[in-house]
């Protein structure tokens, strides 16, 4: 555990190339919806919203005028079901737009708008924020790369994504970590291990614990968790290596503790070494629809020089892969890291075979 400080200046956000655009449009990522990040800007004001715990929770509950209101709860309906329905007007009449939250916290500043289904008092979330390229690749690299699928709209400087439902790292940390039995722990921990590797392989920065939700499942007789991304602002941004590993942030001590109490080290390398061929897999499967994105990334602007530079070394010092040394852009930095992943996997798995001389037809 590190204490240095792993991040110092704020990312700024990166437009979204002609090539990105046609790439979203053709993979339906990209649709016309009826208002965007700047209309939720012009709320008359606003008051804090506090937890359970009667605890800030740095999101503010924003009001609009009278005849706003009217307009922005119409358009939300409709972004709703174009988002998570079939895009008709059918469904609106049962939808009430229950709140709209503004985050003062953070690079993307989103707006938490909160859905309920009067018939039956359902409810859910969907957040909007401004467009940014490098979230955009988070996005669609988490949709392929991990266990979990992602439904998220960009329209111009409008970014729209579904809620990813799931207990906030540090509230699961602080209240319910402690509860857990001794195999609920080890089962967290294996699960870390394996969230820290793949958030290395795919280059997803500042997985700090407030970044990331604790999902709990039943399964027959027991829970397990497993834990997912819910930022993607970091994709492929900084320059230290460190800050694609959540183990090095001091909010995820106790998960790293758990680690070295909970698991042997050669369990923690087998559980990395099952992730990195888990992601290779999904790379192979993913297709033309990563080759693309990869292609559109290695030419794209999403970082500085100076970051490309630092983490090109890095990376280099750890594989010892002389194409590293040769990138002048981020996106390329990440080209070669899946294609490492990928090309030591099926190293191994051509050794198996020919150790274990199965025939290939």
């Amino acid at each position: 555990m590190s204490e240095e400080r792993l991040m110092s200046k704020k990312k700024p956000a990166y437009p979204v190339s002609s090539q990105l655009d046609a790439y979203l449009e053709h993979y339906n990522r990209k649709m016309e919806i009826p208002i965007f990040y700047e209309d939720l800007l012009r709320f008359s004001g606003s008051v804090v919203v506090y937890d359970s715990d009667d605890n800030d929770t740095l999101w503010v509950r924003v009001y609009y005028s009278e005849y706003d209101r009217v307009e922005i709860d119409l358009s939300l309906k409709k972004v709703y079901s174009i988002l998570l329905s079939d895009g008709g007007d059918n469904i609106i009449q049962y939808l009430n737009i229950d709140a709209v939250d503004f985050c003062t916290f953070g690079n993307s500043k989103p707006f938490r708008i909160k859905v309920r289904n009067i018939l039956n008092d359902n409810f859910t979330y969907f957040y909007i924020k401004k467009t940014d390229a490098s979230r955009i690749y988070g996005l669609e690299l988490e949709h392929m790369l991990s266990p979990y699928n992602l439904n998220f709209l960009v329209y111009k400087d409008t970014l729209i994504e579904e809620h990813i439902a799931g207990i906030p790292g540090d509230v699961f940390i602080k209240d319910m970590l402690p509860k857990c039995t001794e195999s609920e722990k080890a089962q967290l921990a294996k699960e870390f291990v394996k969230f820290n590797e793949r958030c290395m392989i795919r280059l997803l920065g500042d997985m700090r614990s407030y970044n990331y939700v604790i999902v709990p499942m039943h399964d027959f007789d027991h829970v397990v968790y497993r834990i997912r991304a819910i930022d993607f602002d970091q994709q492929c941004f900084e320059g230290k290596l460190k800050v694609y590993r959540p183990q090095f942030f001091k909010e995820n001590f106790q998960m790293v503790e758990l680690v070295r109490k909970k698991l042997l080290v050669s369990s923690v390398d087998q559980y990395k070494l099952e992730e990195r061929s888990i992601v290779a897999k999904r790379i192979k499967s993913s297709g033309n629809r990563i080759k693309k994105l990869r292609a559109i990334c290695r030419r794209d602007s999403i970082s500085t020089a100076a970051n490309v530079k630092m983490l090109r070394e890095q990376i280099y010092e750890l594989t010892l892969d002389m194409q590293f040394k040769k990138c002048r852009k981020m996106g390329r930095v990440l080209d070669l890291t899946l294609d490492f992943v990928k090309r030591n996997y099926e190293d191994v798995s051509m050794k198996q075979i020919m150790e274990n001389r199965i025939k290939i037809d």
